[in-house]
């Protein structure tokens, strides 16, 4: 009996893995994933914690090792060099070819180079993949300076681990204020204050020129665009990703800055599909980037195209846009979109704790009141209730009115619905009352007037 080919996947993130579960609940093909990276699939955002002695390695794999071979997901640990879509076949770095029924790429993302002077020495990575945590690992003992570069996600988790473990930090952040290109400004001067706080060397609207050699190969110092050098012996590039699509880069895919998908995921050859950090939509949707490299629309790419292979063709919907961080101490949450730099009609409410590190920005339409996004700092908040004002465009009124339902802070944690709402009214000439928490609105995921 000939065997059938597999659905191979390439890349065991978050996209990848979804991607293989869903499948085998809704059916029993073969099933190959490849990765070189790491045997068994790893949460990527607990990567810090390991450096950090929080976590050990084992703890950051959700799924037991047996987990695989008991639900018939085979595993290779390879590198992919060669794809040829005519044959339906993949050449391996050991010069192994394999066929495939279905291709799924999930190759996620790595970090940018922009050709600074010394970006391959010694002593200078980005943190993306297990290898990034290994090299860091290996290098800390003899790193007493360090100095980041990027004013991102990536950029501060670096610093906070390098902080942490005793390390001096010098951070260089591009813009005139951390996040800007994402946080609302108050937002964003509050997470300058926050950095600061903690002992980091935030240089803000300073870039990088060069990295220096010393005579061994290895990073000793980083140049700014203000002539000023830094020493350092170790250099976190972390100026975004891109999505990782050098296999395919001499191929026919098509891609522009990831590999270019339609709704269905599918590429434009047949039984080729993309998904998570290196898709890019032809059409996204209305006010979302193409490439949205975050752990909620990997999974929900995974799910999607999961139903595809196994005979319900589906068309992905992302929903509601959310997403959280953790500056520090501070923990962040984004639900639905809040501009940086907010157009008409959109206006944006601000409430801010200076004191406790805490906030809140509620984005809406100031001439129909709906409610477009909120940002959370400090506050943890309900995501399933925010979703569903999202879908049922209520009205801010509508949101501040039902703050206390909204919180997922433990019962006996300060609230502060009463002072958002006093400011909001007195804001915006209102005379809204902070609806008292209901376990039934909230239970049932439906909040009524």
């Amino acid at each position: 009996m000939v065997s059938q080919p597999p659905i191979i996947i390439i890349g065991n993130g978050i996209a990848g893995i979804t991607t293989a579960r869903h499948i085998r609940k809704r059916s029993g093909a073969p099933i190959l994933i490849i990765s070189k990276e790491s045997r068994y699939f790893f949460s990527r955002t607990a990567l810090m914690y390991v450096y950090m002695g929080h976590l050990k390695w084992e703890h950051t794999q959700p799924y037991e090792n047996h987990f695989w071979k008991k639900n018939r997901l085979d595993l290779l640990e390879e590198t992919v060099t060669e794809i040829d879509p005519e044959k339906k076949k993949l050449t391996l770095s050991n010069g192994n070819t394999l066929s495939y029924a279905s291709l799924v790429l999930a190759t996620g993302s790595i970090p940018n180079k922009f050709g600074w002077p010394g970006e391959n020495l010694k002593g200078v990575q980005g943190l993306y993949s297990k290898q990034d945590l290994e090299k860091l690992e290996a290098l800390s003992p003899s790193i007493e300076e360090a100095v980041i570069v990027g004013g991102g996600l990536i950029g501060i988790e670096l610093a906070e681990m390098l902080q942490v473990r005793g390390k001096k930090v010098t951070f260089l952040v591009r813009e005139k204020s951390f996040w800007s290109n994402v946080l609302p400004k108050g937002e964003s001067q509050m997470i300058n204050r926050h950095i600061l706080s903690h002992g980091i060397d935030l240089r803000l609207a300073t870039s990088l020129s060069e990295i220096i050699e010393d005579e061994n190969g290895r990073a000793k110092a980083i140049r700014t665009d203000k002539d000023e050098i830094i020493p350092c012996q170790f250099v976190g590039l972390t100026a975004g990703v891109r999505p990782n699509i050098d296999l395919i880069k001499d191929s026919s895919i098509d891609t522009n800055r990831g590999i270019l998908v339609n709704k269905y995921l599918e590429t434009n050859l047949p039984d080729i599909y993309a998904i998570g950090d290196c898709a890019e939509q032809q059409e996204p949707v209305p006010g979302r980037r193409p490439i949205e490299a975050v752990w909620y629309t990997g999974r929900m790419m995974g799910e999607t195209l999961a139903k595809t292979l196994t005979g319900e063709k589906t068309a992905y919907h992302p929903g509601h846009w959310f997403n959280s961080a953790k500056f520090f101490d501070i923990e962040y949450q984004t639900y639905g979109l809040v501009a940086a730099h907010p157009t008409e009609p959109e206006i944006h409410f601000q409430w801010e704790n200076p004191a406790k590190n805490l906030g809140i920005t509620i984005a809406f339409n100031k001439e129909t009141n709906e409610f477009i996004g909120i940002n959370t700092f400090g506050i943890r908040m309900r995501h399933e209730i925010f979703d569903q004002m999202l879908t049922e465009k209520r009205t801010v009124l509508h949101v501040v009115e039902h703050l206390n339902d909204c919180n997922f802070d433990p019962e006996f944690f300060t609230s502060y619905g009463g002072e958002i709402i006093a400011k909001f009214n007195q804001e915006f000439g209102t005379n809204i009352r902070l609806k008292k928490k209901s376990w039934r609105r909230i239970f049932a995921n439906l909040i009524t007037n």
